[in-house]
């Protein structure tokens, strides 16, 4: 990740868009805490400091639109995941940059990712772009499989429905849903 590039931007719904170098990040980056990482598939890592700017005030930089409801979390490799407004707006939801005390791994998400403690991993998305205000929720990479809108770990909300959907390749090349 070319850090002179990179931008954390924030649109859709909002008066005001705009972005942010990772610099300006930093400088923003004043939350810390001890929070659990839970995966979805039953595993989590216990214990993890978190260090970022609080999500919430980034958004309300941006002035969302009242139609605003969802935000989708958009990613440098083109993995996208929706969270409920709500839940973006939490008072411990982050842009993290630090794990540990350290920049957040390469392989982590490195330069940026949102944590939410509340919700599973998969929401937590590596390598973040950016922060687009929705006023209609929208399947991202995993709840086109099946997993839930919205993912909080302590309701269990893995899967919609209790399904999944495998997804295989159709006539030329496009992907097709069938539920399990």
């Amino acid at each position: 990740m070319d850090l002179a590039s990179w931008r954390l931007r924030f649109s859709g719904l909002v008066d005001k868009p705009y972005s942010l170098t990772y610099g300006e990040l930093l400088a923003l980056s004043k939350t810390k805490y001890v929070r659990d990482f839970h995966c979805v598939t039953k595993w989590s890592i216990k214990d993890v400091e978190w260090e970022g700017a609080p999500l919430g005030d980034l958004i309300r930089r941006a002035s969302p639109r009242p139609q605003a409801e969802w935000v989708l979390f958009v990613c440098a490799d083109g993995y996208t995941t929706p969270v409920p407004l709500e839940d973006a707006m939490s008072n411990d939801s982050i842009v993290a940059v630090k794990m540990n005390g350290n920049p957040i791994p390469k392989e982590q998400g490195f330069p940026a990712r949102p944590f939410i403690p509340h919700l599973y991993g998969w929401k937590s998305a590596k390598w973040l772009t950016e922060v687009r205000l929705l006023e209609e929720y929208v399947d991202g990479y995993w709840e086109m499989y099946g997993y839930h809108e919205r993912g909080r770990v302590y309701e269990e909300e893995r899967y919609k429905g209790n399904e999944w959907k495998k997804v295989k390749k159709g006539v030329r090349g496009t992907l097709s849903a069938e539920r399990v």
